[in-house]
């Protein structure tokens, strides 16, 4: 998935299209005021973190190919607000746009307003694009030639205001202002809720393309006159993108100088990216579950489970079938579901989809979008759900079990279930009755919590694939129960596919010893922090036995 921005996507003028929300489609980020109103907003790119960036292209204009080096936008975009110059249309909305455009041999600082969906004639001044809306650009400020390198992103930023005397865009690189636009054609005033900060395409719908490997974490600063944290939502408003992925779990929003964060990277094919930055929580191998607060936990159990409930509206469960009898001790999920709104989809045996209790086919890079605003995409193994709210699941079908990626559209978010935490706190785990375990939580005590969410098969979303007996493992088996020749040939496949990070390399010898050595894959990339919830474990076995 192209990771768009914060809201994270495309912009217009060197992207001269009108916002779209994106609904059912690809989904950026916005960083949304918990009080008040935007005052002045700053895009930038977190020092330290910027790696591998050597290049960026995009197209520049129509029908030229998408190859012009250091190409590209960088886009801070307002909500979408109401404005006397819509004339009483209701669908008629004002939107804003602080830009940076580089065309590969110079920039241009402008601030861009729009008219959507107003119609024609156009208020003299403004231009026609496309037919049913309205746009008016400031002066532009040119600028040199600013390539985006690993050395240079964290030296620039961008910043908008638009509630002072006049609206005002400015593009500063290592604190010194290089250049500053200014106008006022539309005023947003306490309308400014929600802030858009990415890298983009130059021209219209076009995609920043970079160099395999680049990965930078993207900042959205807001300034509201308060220091509580904003809300991430997932929900993009422009048509231009990046073909960068979001990588799970996300920095939290900041407060004191509040912002979100989050981590974008070109990923290698195959390797599981987060569908939103706001919040993610996964259910991988035999079975690894990490919440959303970023506890890992394992959990060996069979039989159907609540893995997340999010509200009334969303809610995921997997169903899990024991690895007996060679390894009795172990579960996988077998298949996936899900219900958002009153639509239900569950993917049965990694193999066969079943939408509102109706098989269906779905082939490798085709889509679905149904009518409750519920969007289906199948790219090979990999099956992603989507609602308008931005919820989705992120299924990989892999050979006799499958791995799950849940991401929510608004964040922070109360989440029940296997895949929650109680206050968001990655030290507890929650039953369904309320009793809270803290973690690392005892073998006895993990299964008093499992079992609360329990789904009996009469009530399942499930109920269309193949039926599991229920279980619970008799003892933990971690990869230090492992025998030692086991352990060392998982533990080495392990470590050439990537995997350092002690915590998801012991998951990781785990599932290559269960699994096969393609278990490894899901791993590679999972670099996050996270605190480990299970129980100690003894030491593994040596040469001379267990």
């Amino acid at each position: 998935m192209a990771a768009i921005g914060i809201i994270l996507l495309p912009m217009a003028a060197h992207a001269d299209t009108p916002p779209t929300l994106m609904a059912g489609g690809d989904f950026g980020v916005i960083a949304r005021t918990p009080a008040g109103a935007v005052q002045q907003a700053t895009g930038s790119f977190d020092n330290g973190t910027v790696k591998n960036v050597t290049s960026v292209t995009s197209s520049v204009a129509a029908n030229t190919p998408p190859e012009t080096k250091d190409a590209y936008t960088l886009q801070l975009n307002t909500n979408e607000f109401r404005t006397p110059l819509c004339a009483g249309k209701p669908q008629c909305w004002g939107w804003m746009q602080f830009v940076f455009a580089n065309n590969g041999s110079g920039g241009e600082l402008y601030i861009k307003y729009w008219l959507r969906s107003l119609g024609a004639p156009c208020p003299a001044g403004w231009q026609s694009k496309p037919a049913d809306s309205c746009y008016k650009k400031s002066a532009g400020t040119p600028t040199p030639n600013m390539p985006l390198v690993t050395s240079s992103m964290p030296r620039y930023k961008l910043t908008g205001s638009a509630n002072g005397p006049q609206d005002a865009a400015v593009f500063t690189v290592d604190g010194g202002v290089v250049a500053v636009a200014t106008a006022r054609e539309l005023v947003i005033g306490t309308q400014w809720q929600d802030v858009e900060f990415n890298v983009y395409g130059y021209d219209d719908e076009s995609t920043a393309v970079f160099n395999g490997n680049a990965e930078f974490n993207t900042r959205t600063q807001i300034e509201y006159g308060g220091t509580a944290k904003p809300l991430c939502i997932s929900t993009g408003f422009s048509k231009e993108a990046n073909n960068l992925s979001f990588v799970a779990p996300p920095p939290l929003p900041t407060g004191t100088k509040p912002a979100v964060v989050f981590r974008q990277k070109k990923l290698a094919p195959g390797v599981l990216g987060a569908e939103t930055p706001c919040a993610s929580a996964v259910a991988i191998g035999d079975t690894h579950e990490v919440t959303f607060a970023g506890l890992a936990y394992d959990f060996q159990a069979s039989g159907d489970f609540v893995e997340a409930q999010a509200g009334s509206e969303f809610e995921v469960q997997t169903r899990k079938v024991s690895g007996a009898p060679s390894w009795p001790n172990t579960s996988v999920n077998r298949s996936v579901a899900t219900r958002m709104g009153t639509t239900q989809v569950a993917l049965c045996d990694g193999t066969r989809l079943v939408v509102d209790g109706q098989p269906t086919e779905l082939a490798s890079g085709g889509s679905l979008s149904l009518p409750a605003g519920v969007d289906i995409k199948r790219a090979a193994n990999v099956y992603t759900v989507r609602d308008k709210a931005g919820n989705s699941i992120h299924v990989t079908a892999n050979t006799g079990y499958t791995d799950l990626a849940v991401a929510l559209g608004t964040w922070p978010t109360r989440v029940r279930g296997l895949l929650g935490n109680p206050d968001d706190s990655p030290t507890l785990l929650e039953a369904k009755d309320g009793t809270r375990f803290r973690t690392p939580i005892a073998f006895a005590d993990l299964y008093t919590f499992g079992n609360s969410w329990r789904v009996a098969s009469t009530a399942s979303l499930l109920r269309p694939c193949a039926q599991v007996a229920p279980g619970n493992p008799t003892a933990p088996f971690f990869a230090s129960n492992l025998a030692y020749s086991v352990r060392v040939q998982s533990e080495t496949i392990c470590r050439q596919a990537g995997v350092l990070r002690p915590l998801w390399l012991e998951s990781c010898t785990l599932d290559v010893a269960v699994l096969g050595p393609r278990a490894a894959a899901v791993h590679a990339d999972r670099q996050q922090d996270v605190i480990d919830g299970n129980p100690p474990r003894r030491p593994p076995c040596s040469p001379a036995g267990c």
